[in-house]
């Protein structure tokens, strides 16, 4: 067969529900037992279901008419090795694109919404049957692309994580972590559920919801309202924001460091004092983390590259 490129397109999708379900239960019956036990409408999961598998289906269909194709499951991104021309489709929710976008070298990706009925898609612009269009567009480089800026965590012992939207550092079970913060000329010994990072495409997700509780308490607090502001970040900003979650002010540690960016000139150090569980994690996915134990610091920066949005 003629195709029109020799680019490789890389698939990424992800288990639906019910797949999810048939690992944990073994079969699909099983499955339907355990959610219609607790009162839940199955059918919905078929139908997500069949919906996704039909909308990789067709994508893969497309595509194979264009190049060379490959299916990757989203939890083996970690250990696969993406050519350098390749092009990237995600097909999912948003949090699939973040999470893709993380394990590449400007590669550019393509959110694809597989069920526009079910999902927003912010970061998906695309339906399946816009790739026929698209794909010869990004691969004559014809297609507009946004840049997406990217956190970078590195610890003492060389090991490196990126995040898209955030991070999270601290104990893993989100109980007391233990650590020293410094940020530029300020250091601080600390006791809190851990510290968030934030880049300006997370900036309205883990980060805003923080800001929005602590604007809330202290508007109860002061019987006064207090609106929940974060200023708007573009998703390429050359900054981030961390804030640290519920801090403990007692004899061995401080709450004055609680809340700022992390820029180019001033990035975030914070030496672990977690003797055990300790843990560093991008992007909502805990099973990826970097170990965080007692004695190893990391530096939380910008990365050195950045994601590449197909719009």
């Amino acid at each position: 067969m003629q195709r029109a490129t020799d680019r490789k397109f890389v698939v990424v999708r992800r288990k639906t529900r019910l797949e999810e379900l048939i690992v944990r239960y073994n079969t699909v019956s099983q499955a339907q037992f355990y959610i219609e036990h607790l009162g839940a409408d199955f059918s919905d999961y078929l139908r997500e279901h069949d919906t996704y598998k039909s909308a990789v289906q067709a994508a893969v269909a497309t595509l194979e008419l264009i190049g060379r194709v490959q299916v990757v499951e989203w939890s083996f991104l970690p250990n696969f090795i993406f050519d350098p021309d390749a092009v990237v489709i995600a097909i999912g929710r948003d949090g699939l694109v973040a999470n893709t976008l993380k394990y590449l070298s400007g590669q550019p990706v393509v959110g694809v919404n597989p069920d526009v009925k079910r999902w927003d898609g912010i970061l998906l612009p695309f339906e399946v049957k816009d790739l026929e269009k698209i794909i010869p567009d990004v691969c004559k480089a014809k297609r507009p692309m946004k840049e997406v800026t990217m956190a970078k965590a590195r610890l003492t012992d060389g090991q490196e994580l990126y995040a898209v939207n955030d991070f999270y550092i601290g104990q893993k079970t989100h109980i007391s972590s233990r650590y020293e913060i410094c940020v530029g000329s300020e250091r601080e010994p600390q006791s809190s559920s851990g510290i968030v990072v934030s880049t300006g495409l997370g900036s309205t997700g883990w980060m805003k919801s923080i800001v929005t509780g602590a604007a809330g308490i202290v508007s109860r607090v002061a019987d006064t309202l207090i609106p929940p502001t974060l200023p708007t970040m573009a998703w390429d900003s050359d900054y981030l924001y961390f804030s640290v979650r519920e801090p403990f002010v007692s004899k061995a540690s401080g709450a004055t460091i609680v809340f700022g960016k992390v820029t180019a000139d001033a990035p975030l150090k914070i030496l672990s004092q977690m003797s055990e569980n300790g843990v560093i994690f991008s992007d909502g996915v805990e099973s990826d983390f970097l170990t965080f134990n007692s004695g190893v610091e990391a530096s939380i920066t910008l990365a050195e590259k950045r994601g590449r949005l197909v719009v």
